[in-house]
């Protein structure tokens, strides 16, 4: 098998150019990734503000779903 030599900054410019070109060609999966991770880091923040408050009355939910708060 042959061995071939490059040097770090040319291996540094071809990962770049690999990593840039994947991006593009997967805009819609990156897309996606970022709004699950968006939804999920939400979601948890609203877990963690929940568990400070006072329990809202059955009552209380309907409510607001309905929009008469």
């Amino acid at each position: 098998m042959t061995q071939t030599s490059i040097d770090l900054e040319t291996l540094k410019q071809a990962l770049k150019e690999a990593l840039s070109e994947t991006l593009r060609a997967e805009r819609a999966l990156l897309h996606e990734v970022f709004g699950e991770v968006l939804e999920d880091f939400a979601m948890g923040k609203a877990i963690s503000e929940g568990l400070e408050t006072p329990p809202a009355s059955r009552e209380d939910v309907i409510a607001v779903i309905d929009g008469r708060r």
